[in-house]
């Protein structure tokens, strides 16, 4: 079965399975674990961070710096498409007792001006603005140029408050703008960076930046219920993950690139090859804008043993991941023009 619903789907390697059975442990909790303590340092390091700390998802890493940095009843300003807003259940009202505040994002990258209108100070109406907050690269699959993201750090700084990164896929950003991580996470005070999208560990986030900033989000992620005792069982896959998986982000980005550009010969078929930057590839096939067909293209494509998302409103979302070769993008671009013939 070929699945490219997400990069999440994959399993984990070889070499993973091996170093989590054979992975040195400790009580995390106490700080005791060798394998989490190593993951945690080797994080920071990659992200150029002081500190970091192991969090089971990436969910879990943004309510956590939304829990760290705000307090409640404040505002974040953050863009209306991004992860936070769109695919963690509301979270934020429940975990840090925030509100969020919304900027409209097409493509997911909101300018500097457009966080700067909307940081507003307490007053009787309104709440004050305690952190500022963006993916990269973003749901959409774009990047946020350097010059971007600094804007916005100036922003954050005019305003007095920090800024926290969802750098879920940051490797992907920094490798399709050609910067190493650090020159992207450094225009950020915090940054969550997953282990499970695109490099293959079954499960794990890490959330970095100042070490007083992380000492406390570890006394918070106790209260969320992430103190995982021993956890470096799972903190060896991650290991492996940032030791010997990032290098294969490039395949994926130019499998992705490989897929648009044979999705795009499809006739009825829409894709822009100028925005698919990292692994994702996005497309519009308009009779998916009737859900019965959107229906029935999904299930066309799992007969053919293709896992593929629903449709939103006709556009479609293919993923790259290690688990797709040069036979599977073959695969898939057969059953395509199979599926999505006029």
């Amino acid at each position: 079965m070929i699945d490219i619903r997400s990069d999440t789907v994959t399993l984990p390697t070889e070499e993973m399975r091996a170093a989590m059975a054979q992975a040195e442990v400790g009580d995390d909790v106490y700080g005791d674990d060798p394998t989490v303590n190593r993951l945690e340092r080797l994080g920071a390091e990659l992200v150029g961070k002081e500190a970091a700390v192991f969090v089971p998802s990436g969910t879990f890493g943004n309510q956590l710096a939304l829990f760290t940095w705000c307090p409640r009843g404040s505002e974040v300003i953050l863009p209306e498409a991004c992860h936070i807003v769109q695919h963690e259940a509301g979270a934020a009202s429940v975990i840090a007792g925030v509100q969020l505040r919304t900027i409209p994002s097409p493509d997911g990258v909101p300018g500097a001006d457009a966080f700067h209108a909307r940081v507003r100070k307490r007053d009787l109406h309104a709440p004050a603005t305690s952190l500022i907050s963006y993916e990269n690269a973003t749901s959409f699959g774009r990047t946020v140029s350097r010059a971007e993201m600094e804007a916005v750090k100036n922003t954050a700084r005019a305003a007095g408050v920090p800024v926290h990164l969802d750098g879920a896929r940051i490797f992907n950003a920094a490798l399709a703008l050609g910067v190493d991580a650090p020159a992207l996470a450094a225009h950020a005070d915090s940054v969550m960076f997953c282990l499970s999208k695109g490099l293959c560990a079954p499960v794990g986030s890490l959330l970095a930046g100042p070490a007083e900033f992380v000492a406390e989000a570890r006394m918070k992620r106790k209260i969320m219920g992430g103190g995982m005792r021993q956890a470096g069982v799972l903190a060896a896959a991650g290991l492996v993950a940032l030791e010997s998986c990032l290098t294969r982000l490039a395949e994926d980005h130019r499998q992705a690139k490989q897929l648009a550009a044979g999705l795009a010969e499809i006739p009825g078929v829409s894709v822009d090859r100028k925005k698919v930057e990292i692994n994702m590839v996005f497309f519009d096939w308009p009779p998916a804008k009737d859900t019965a067909r959107a229906e029935a293209a999904v299930a066309a494509f799992l007969d053919r043993g293709i896992r593929i998302n629903m449709s939103d409103l006709g556009r479609f979302r293919f993923v790259t991941h290690y688990g797709t070769g040069g036979a599977e993008i073959e695969a898939i671009l057969n059953a395509a023009r199979e599926v999505f013939h006029p």
